[in-house]
C-alpha cells in the first residue's frame, strides 16, 4: 500500500511540472515570434509573447474532421486570480494564477528591462536578456525551467536579425535577403525539418509547399500562422 501511495504522488508531481512545460512556439507569417505557449490543467493553453507578458489564455479548439484549430481559444471558465493594488506597483494588477498554474513576476527593484515580467510558470522559472546583451536580444525571453532560446543579433542579416535563432537544441533559420522576395525571413528550418515555400517562380501558386503549418518536433508545436 505505502509503494502504492509513493507512485501516485510520484505521477501526481510528474504531471504537475509536465504540464507547465513549453508546448507552442507561435509565428506570424512563418516568420515573426509571436508567442509560447503553456499548457496547464485542464489542458488549458496559456500564451506568453516573448518579452514576458501573458497575452492570452484558453482552450484549443480543434475541428472534428481536419487538421484544424480555431485561432481564437475557447474561453476558460475556470478560477483566474489577480494580485491586489497593495503589491509592488510592478505587478499591481497582473495574472496571479490560472486554474493551478501560478505565476510571480519580478519587482519594481530589479533590472528595469526585467520589472514587470513573468519571474516563474508555476515551478519553471523564467529569466531575460538584459541590456547587456545584444541590442536585438535585450528584453526577450532566455530561459524557461531547462529549456534555453536564443535570439539572432543585430549583426545579422536584415531579413532574420532577433528573430528566434534556437529552442534548446533545435537551430531554427531563415531565408535572407538573397532568397526570393516571396520568402525572405521566412523560416527555412527548425531543427532537421524543412520547410519550402512557393517562390514568384511559381506562377500562381503561394504558400507553403512542402512541410506543415502545424508541425511537431520532439516536444514542441511549432504553429506558422
Amino acid at each position: 500500500m505505502k509503494k502504492l501511495h509513493l507512485s501516485i504522488f510520484a505521477l501526481l508531481v510528474t504531471t504537475v511540472l509536465s504540464a507547465q512545460q513549453l508546448e507552442q512556439v507561435s509565428f506570424a507569417n512563418a516568420s515573426t515570434l509571436t508567442s509560447f505557449g503553456f499548457i496547464a490543467d485542464r489542458n488549458v493553453l496559456i500564451r506568453i509573447s516573448p518579452e514576458g507578458k501573458i497575452m492570452e489564455w484558453g482552450i484549443e479548439v480543434k475541428a472534428d474532421r481536419a487538421e484544424y484549430y480555431a485561432p481564437q481559444l475557447q474561453p476558460y471558465m475556470g478560477r483566474v486570480e489577480y494580485f491586489t493594488d497593495d503589491i509592488d506597483p510592478a505587478i499591481k494588477g497582473k495574472v496571479k494564477s490560472i486554474g493551478t498554474c501560478n505565476f510571480t513576476y519580478y519587482g519594481s527593484s530589479e533590472i528595469a528591462s526585467k520589472a514587470g515580467k513573468i519571474r516563474t510558470i508555476g515551478y519553471q522559472a523564467v529569466d531575460y536578456f538584459t541590456n547587456f546583451d545584444n541590442a536585438a536580444q535585450d528584453g526577450k525571453i532566455k530561459l524557461v525551467g531547462s529549456t534555453t532560446f536564443d535570439y539572432y543579433s543585430s549583426f545579422e542579416n536584415e531579413m532574420f536579425k532577433g528573430k528566434l535563432k534556437s529552442v534548446a537544441n533545435n537551430a531554427i533559420t531563415y531565408h535572407s535577403s538573397f532568397d526570393d522576395k516571396l520568402i525572405r525571413g521566412r523560416l527555412k528550418s527548425i531543427g532537421s525539418t524543412n520547410f519550402q515555400w512557393y517562390t514568384s517562380l511559381d506562377i500562381g501558386r503561394s504558400g507553403l509547399k512542402s512541410g506543415s503549418y502545424r508541425q511537431r518536433i520532439g516536444s514542441i508545436t511549432y504553429i506558422l500562422l
